[in-house]
């Protein structure tokens, strides 16, 4: 079989370029576009990377995503923006003075988020487009136009912990897992707790997707780290399983931290098991989004709109899902390291005030002792 030269590829047919490119996924498509003029030039087509985000976001599939996307720079911009996951190694390393610093070096309305900028930012131009797999095969889809529960520039929303319950927001369509979809058979949740078959699969099997799209600005970003990061097993009853995906965000000159958390959490309940008569079932029951800064504490409203937007413009994007893993892992040993240094300034305290109380009894049975 005779291979055409690399100097007869340009004078193929465009069309059976074309046909080659539509079957490749987003990176090769990509790669595919570097090797020469030709393919660089049919690559740069709207459909092509329409097929591209259609196979990986089921999604986008909706007429008013697709709207949106075109709106915002097409296709080909949405997906560069959308596939890299996002990565912030700016997580500053543990120092004692530092920690303890933070408060000065802070106004009260800095520090809870009532710094006027001179641009403020909508929560109805931001949306979540979400979609989740298990197993390689698309099991949810869904779509949030703007922030819910903000109404506008209501005091409530801006205060207030900031979440996203997808599954309260979106349309009310039930998720479920079966064994059809790869659940292993559970015979009762005892047995569970022993060999942990049903977490396994979850936690190996699921994927997350979550990319915010602000309308505004133009501009996309997928804030979920795509495989989990962690989890708890039968928390918070025995029933129920958390999975939790996430990123670390950017955060300077909005909090003190300087990042935060992007906390993407999906609880599932199994409804049936074997013993009852019936196939394993589990049912997904939360998916939400929430930022927590290095301490733990809930970002309200007001700054959690601030930290999207700085995500989306200059937030850093690797194809590497090891950099995503390492930013995490830095920022849990710093959050880790606080935690202790904390608990160690609580400890120096209590004996402090143990030595107080000593000395002002001391000093007062000497009081009474001299007077008597």
């Amino acid at each position: 079989m005779s291979v055409a030269s690399v100097e007869s590829i340009p004078s193929l047919s465009s069309d059976l370029f074309y046909d080659i490119l539509r079957r490749l996924d987003g990176a090769t498509l990509a790669s595919a576009a570097c090797t020469c003029a030709a393919l660089c030039s049919i690559s740069k087509e709207e459909s092509l990377w329409e097929n591209v985000c259609s196979s990986m976001w089921p999604s986008t599939n909706r007429e008013d995503v697709k709207s949106l996307i075109s709106s915002v720079g097409g296709f080909r911009k949405f997906y560069a923006d959308s596939f890299p996951l996002l990565v912030n190694k700016d997580v500053v390393e543990f120092h004692n003075n530092n920690y303890l610093d933070y408060p000065d070096d802070w106004t009260e309305a800095e520090y809870y988020g009532d710094v006027v900028e001179s641009e403020s930012i909508s929560p109805s131009n931001f949306v979540s487009i979400v979609d989740i797999r298990f197993k390689e095969k698309p099991i949810c889809s869904k779509v949030v136009l703007g922030i819910p529960n903000a109404n506008g520039y209501d005091d409530w929303f801006y205060n207030c912990p900031f979440q996203i319950d997808i599954l309260t927001y979106a349309d009310r369509e039930e998720v479920n897992l079966s064994i059809s979809d790869g659940l292993p058979a559970i015979t009762s949740m005892e047995r569970e707790k022993k060999d942990g078959k049903l977490w396994r699969e979850l936690s190996e099997g699921l994927r997350l997707s979550w990319i915010v799209v602000n309308r505004k600005i133009k501009q996309a970003a997928n804030l979920s780290s795509w495989f989990p990061l962690g989890g708890q097993r039968h928390w918070p009853s025995d029933n129920d399983f958390v999975v939790r995906f996430g990123s670390i965000l950017p955060a300077k000159e909005i909090l003190p931290c300087q990042v935060v958390e992007c906390i993407l959490m999906m609880k599932f309940r199994v409804v049936q098991t074997e013993s009852e008569g019936t196939q394993t079932s589990v049912k997904l029951t939360e998916l939400s989004m929430q930022f927590e800064d290095i301490e733990g504490a809930h970002v309200n409203g007001r700054n959690s709109l601030h930290i999207l937007k700085r995500a989306l413009i200059s937030c850093k994007r690797s194809k590497n899902y090891g950099d995503a893993v390492e930013c995490c892992e830095m920022y849990s040993r710093v959050q880790n390291e606080l935690k202790k240094e904390k608990m160690r300034n609580e400890s120096r305290l209590d004996r402090l005030c143990i030595l107080s109380g000593i000395a002002a009894l001391i000093t007062f049975c000497y009081c009474v002792l001299s007077k008597c």
